[in-house]
């Protein structure tokens, strides 16, 4: 859970420990600050012979699934989703697995539309959309379609200026693999791009990017 590393992590740590379990927690590797604050201030306020924090990476994970747990709770991508949840019915472990996937919204004419567009893009540019649940793409008629760009540009420009990259809030995609996973996306893209597409590979900025013309097959519907 790198995009809330935090607060993902310890949701379900503490109604386990309330119950009375003990917990291995794995902070991701993605964020590094994060999970190392973590491995530092746990084992200094909780019983380090009921919590353990293990940090690292593939093969770290690959041999905590070897140990029997009771439950397994993992919050993440679903290519890892799968390796878990394979693993765990191996051992018959039940779990919980809240994965990524494609988030639609769907407008239609009625109500207020700015209403409406300023809470789309309110959502879809929190933490620079890198949350399981932002709004991954739009269904509506053209003719709605037509209204919501220049909307869209407006509240852009409220929201983050002229200059987002300079906003001190707009945030920043949480890796370089994960920046080339989007950029890869982009440049694959059959759809027409109409709002944004600027991107910085050095600062990992990516500014809000706009697609009409998208199908179901196109590169940027295949995954999150």
């Amino acid at each position: 859970a790198w995009n809330y590393p935090l607060q993902l992590c310890l949701s379900p740590v503490l109604p386990a420990l309330a119950a009375g379990n003990c917990v291995v927690i794995k902070p991701s590797e993605i964020s590094q600050a994060t999970a190392q604050a973590m491995a530092e201030l746990i084992p200094q306020y909780l019983d380090t012979d009921c919590v353990k924090v293990v940090c690292g990476g593939v093969p770290e994970t690959t041999e905590l699934l070897k140990e029997k747990f009771d439950y397994i709770f993992y919050t993440g991508s679903t290519q890892v989703g799968r390796i878990i949840g394979t693993t765990a019915a191996a051992q018959l472990t039940p779990c919980t697995l809240e994965l990524g996937g494609k988030s639609p919204a769907y407008i239609d004419a009625s109500g207020d539309l700015e209403l409406k567009v300023k809470r789309l893009v309110w959502g879809k540019c929190n933490n620079s959309g890198q949350i399981c649940v932002a709004p991954d793409y739009v269904l509506c008629t053209k003719e709605v379609e037509e209204k919501m760009i220049p909307i869209m540009k407006r509240v852009l420009l409220e929201f983050y200026g002229e200059t987002p990259e300079l906003s001190p809030d707009y945030c920043r995609i949480v890796s370089s693999r994960h920046f080339s996973r989007l950029a890869s996306m982009l440049s694959m893209t059959k759809g027409n791009i109409v709002l944004g597409g600027a991107s910085s590979e050095e600062t990992r900025f990516m500014e809000l990017t706009v697609l009409t013309g998208v199908d179901i097959d196109d590169a940027t519907m295949q995954e999150e």
